[in-house]
């Protein structure tokens, strides 16, 4: 189990992963592996969820409006992302682990360590969905699977009614990641589409 420091490095990667990716994000209009969701859907859906963790670990709550998808365009969405990476990093990093906040959008209240984990999960996945839209492979580290298969087979054994990810699919055990995006309604492959 990684340490909370070890999961902040982790989660830098996947962010700095991501930031790559958006620089070549030309067309938004591309397909991803979220249904009916074109890149610059999963982009605003991105970088809102960093503002509303950045705003919710900084002040320990946030009103569901802070998690509002954000538009962006070919122009401003690599410029958009880095500043909405900056800013959940920073508050992340500057926060007490074991500190209690509200997640409204999930109606939710853990730790600061579980919402790290959340949110590492998070952006190594949609690392994969921008790079697959994008013809791309991705795989993150094998440290930071571990956290995501974890955390993935513990929301596809939850109750179906509350997931927010995509109806889970089976483990093949061929791959560890290749599993935790199966797990998290992704069809690996399905995908990248060059």
């Amino acid at each position: 189990m990684l340490t909370f420091t070890e999961m902040l490095a982790e989660y830098d990667h996947a962010l700095d992963d991501t930031t790559s990716l958006a620089v070549d994000a030309l067309d938004l209009s591309v397909p991803t592996p979220c249904a009916e969701w074109d890149l610059a859907d999963l982009f605003g859906h991105m970088i809102g969820q960093n503002l509303g963790f950045a705003a919710a670990v900084a002040a320990g709550d946030a009103p569901v409006e802070a998690y509002v998808s954000v538009p962006v365009t070919a122009d401003d969405v690599a410029r958009r992302w880095k500043s909405s990476s900056d800013a959940v990093r920073q508050a992340f990093a500057a926060a007490d682990p074991e500190a209690t906040i509200h997640l409204a959008e999930f109606g939710f209240r853990p730790t600061v360590a579980v919402a790290l984990g959340m949110q590492l999960l998070d952006a190594a996945v949609h690392a994969w969905d921008v790079a697959a839209a994008l013809g791309r492979t991705y795989r993150p580290t094998e440290a930071t699977i571990d956290v995501v298969l974890d955390l993935a087979r513990q929301i596809a054994a939850g109750p179906g009614d509350t997931a927010v990810f995509a109806t889970a699919l089976e483990e093949r055990g061929d791959n560890t990641w290749d599993d935790a995006l199966r797990l998290l309604g992704r069809d690996p492959g399905m995908w990248p589409k060059a």
